[in-house]
């Protein structure tokens, strides 16, 4: 059971095979990203390509038509040398037009592709938390990096090398009928019987290709799990059992692209086979016209270059049609991305955050997650600007939930919170989140120097201004302690930092900010004892001046809050100084006793 139970504990459900028809429109909306380059980029290649185009289809009838059946024929030898000399140089034009055609078409493709990636990236940036709740760090990776990198053919190769084989084909029929009519349908008559086939592997191929995603996106949220959980999996021995779950994440990508690669792999032999059948019918259909003297062997020598030319163009469509099955299965989720709309979007023309003083108001407020359970239900508080104020309880009674709301990571279910009296739904929300700062218990630092994570919190601060902030938040003496002070490089997550170091940190980039509210979300609840009395000193500072919401865990760091409100399971249920909490000898007075018995015990 517990082994059924872990190979689905890294699927997600956004991550499946979509069963949707091509969607043309979907196509035209994935080529709108060609449009910036439509008068640059894209007229040079196609001018390119119309000149490799036109030599290509000419120097048959050079060959065929005037060397065999005039020059050589007529023994027109000066002819013949001219012939020469001109088929040498337009092979030679046809070399520089290629070159340049491949080159620019390189280009517009990564342009394509970076334009493509970046949108999709500034979009994710603006979405809710309620996204990122339901989607791993793993599954987003892949679709801004696999699924965008998957279309780089298509635009690189496919757009216009599809046109350029489109007209030699246009060009290769018209030329054919106009020398043989005849001929031409004899030769071409296996066309409708491969494009019966292959249409019947498109729908295959397409699934396939989904599917490849769909475990693509799996390997990746595993492998982003594993290596960020690698200390707990290491700490509870599982490093078997993580080996065997990620040994067959392996295993069914591997057996996807397998599949996938298995049916791409069909179209070419069937190309192949049309192509050998074309040229059977060519010599005994051509020598059955050349010996009845209905065309001449020129023009079988120009038939016979045609047809070769013929089925390079059909199997690199087939092979366009393969890459648009693949761009198609990545744009349904790159799409599926770009049309999530933030669940709490920011108001158009919203109130802006001038002069705020920091009053907060709870009016009746409900929310929940999920739908079912509630996780605030309709409690009510006014928060005067300047004050402080605690929020605790035991775990799930929905102090976060409060300070998420003030942040407006999420909409209230029911009810209003108001920011000076406004609603904060009419608020402009990047001004209303630029005035809460938050420090929460898992402080994240970024790959960079110090210097650069302080600035985080105020990117035009200078660097005086970045170490006033650290030496009033008293991080300034281990900072200077570092082998290149301000200037040392952290590595992700900040591994090189203890806890402690990591969250004054954290403290200096919220002062930095200068925020009007300030929010600390059990943000000294990993700090030893030492460091937590060097950051009491400094939250003093840091506190005066604001409207404070703090949710602690050791209730001793909050015995001089203006108000402490005591939650349990989405209510309020006790409100008031430490004092008068301590005296009413309720639920409050039994968290400190519980703590002051635990620490008791501990010594």
């Amino acid at each position: 059971m517990k082994s059924e139970m872990g190979k689905e504990r890294f699927f997600y459900p956004e991550d499946r095979v979509i069963e949707k028809p091509f969607n043309w429109k979907q196509l035209l909306r994935l080529f709108n990203y060609l449009g910036p380059y439509v008068k640059t980029l894209i007229p040079k290649a196609v001018a390119a390509m119309v000149v490799t185009t036109v030599i290509r289809l000419i120097i048959p009838i050079i060959i065929g038509v005037y060397a065999f059946d005039q020059a050589i024929d007529g023994k027109n030898y000066n002819m013949l040398y001219w012939l020469v000399a001109i088929t040498a140089l337009l092979y030679g034009l046809s070399f520089v037009s290629n070159w340049y055609r491949i080159r620019t078409t390189n280009q517009l493709g990564q342009y394509v592709i970076h334009d493509l990636r970046e949108s999709l990236f500034n979009h994710i940036q603006y979405l809710s938390h309620r996204f990122f709740d339901s989607r791993s760090a793993g599954s987003i990776l892949v679709r801004i990096i696999n699924d965008v990198n998957s279309m780089q053919d298509l635009f690189t190769n496919g757009v216009i090398n599809t046109l350029m084989d489109i007209v030699t084909l246009i060009g290769i029929f018209v030329i054919l009928f106009v020398l043989s009519p005849p001929l031409a349908i004899a030769v071409l008559i296996v066309i409708p019987l491969m494009f019966f086939i292959s249409t019947k592997l498109r729908r295959s191929i397409r699934r396939a290709w989904q599917k490849v995603r769909m475990k693509m996106s799996k390997l990746n949220s595993h492998l982003n799990e594993s290596i960020q959980g690698i200390r707990v999996t290491q700490s509870f021995t599982q490093e078997e059992e993580n080996r065997a779950y990620f040994n067959g994440v392996n295993t069914e990508n591997f057996l996807a692209w397998k599949e996938a690669s298995r049916k791409n792999a069909m179209f070419r032999p069937f190309v192949d086979l049309s192509n050998a059948v074309g040229s059977a019918i060519l010599i005994w259909f051509g020598s059955f016209l050349i010996h009845q003297n209905s065309i001449e062997i020129g023009t079988f020598v120009s038939f016979a270059f045609y047809l070769g030319m013929f089925w390079g163009p059909i199997s690199r469509l087939g092979q366009v049609y393969n890459q648009l099955l693949v761009a198609m299965a990545s744009s349904e989720r790159i799409f599926e991305f770009l049309d999530e709309q933030p669940s709490v979007p920011n108001k158009k023309d919203g109130t802006s955050m001038k002069n705020v003083r920091g009053t907060i108001d709870f009016d009746h407020v409900e929310f929940s997650y999920t739908g079912k359970r509630k996780a605030l239900k309709g409690i009510s508080f006014h928060i005067p600007a300047g004050e402080t104020w605690a929020l605790v309880g035991h775990t799930g009674s929905g102090k976060t939930t409060i300070a998420n709301l003030i942040s407006r990571f999420y909409d209230v279910t029911a009810g209003t919170v108001r920011f000076d009296g406004i609603d904060v739904r009419d608020l402009d929300l990047r001004e209303l989140r630029a005035s809460v700062g938050t420090v929460i218990q898992e402080t994240y630092v970024f790959s960079g120097t110090i210097m650069d994570n302080i600035r985080f919190g105020n990117p035009d601060a200078t660097d005086a201004e970045v170490i006033q902030a650290a030496k009033a938040i008293g991080s300034d003496t281990f900072i200077q302690s570092l082998p290149n002070g301000y200037l040392t490089e952290v590595e992700e997550r900040g591994n090189i930092l203890s806890v402690g170091e990591r969250q004054l940190i954290s403290f200096a980039r919220a002062l930095l900010s200068d925020p009007k509210i300030l929010i600390l979300d059990e943000a000294t609840a990993s700090i030893d004892t030492e460091t937590e009395a060097v950051i009491q000193t400094a939250l003093k500072q840091l506190l005066r001046g604001r409207t404070s919401i703090i949710i602690a865990h050791r209730l001793s760091t909050i015995r001089d809050a203006d108000q402490i409100v005591v939650l349990n399971e989405g209510d309020i249920v006790e409100k008031g100084t430490h004092q008068q909490l301590m005296e009413l000898q309720g639920r409050y007075f039994d968290l400190v006793l519980s703590q002051y018995n635990a620490l008791d015990g501990v010594s």
